[in-house]
């Protein structure tokens, strides 16, 4: 009987290592979905190295309260499963909610993004965010504007004087 607790005890200890370590956590709704759906979706986040489990929402609270997240326990009821991403942030967020539009069944309840709780509309918010060379791009994009708006002007400047001149 003690073993079967130790188990137990190991696995809330495992729920709450990840909820405490990854940047980002979401908590989906599978129900619905058939096996060939859901294993397109692991195969989908595994490539993202995003680890997507299901676990009992009993151990799941317990975890979430180890990890000083009670908050979430209104989202654990039903069948759900959760992905942990300890590297990136907006990933899961795309993934699941690209999956979600197409497979209506999946119904994303909440997430965790570094440390704190979010509702489904803010996890659909990161996940329209553009890519991390996207952001990258619209920087460099704007760190640029005054350089080549300079470089206009100026050649607009040779270029009327080159016509007083002639």
């Amino acid at each position: 009987m003690s073993s079967i607790l130790e188990q137990k005890q190991h696995i809330v200890g495992e729920i709450s290592d990840k909820l405490k370590n990854s940047v980002s956590t979401i908590i989906v709704d599978y129900r619905g979905l058939d096996v060939s759906e859901v294993t397109e979706l692991r195969k989908q986040l595994r490539e993202a190295g995003i680890d997507f489990k299901v676990y009992k929402n009993t151990m799941t609270r317990r975890a979430a309260a180890e990890a000083g997240l009670e908050g979430l326990n209104e989202f654990l009821t039903g069948p759900n499963a959760i992905a942990f991403s300890t590297e990136e942030v907006v990933a899961p967020a795309k993934i699941l909610n690209a999956f979600a539009k197409d497979h209506e069944n999946l119904e994303i309840k909440a997430g965790v993004i570094e440390g704190q709780i979010t509702s489904v509309e803010d996890v659909k918010a990161i996940a329209e965010l553009p890519s991390r060379e996207g952001l990258l791009s619209m920087l460099l994009s704007v760190l640029q504007a005054p350089m080549r708006n300079f470089a206009l002007a100026t050649k607009a400047v040779a270029d009327q004087k080159e016509e007083q001149g002639a």
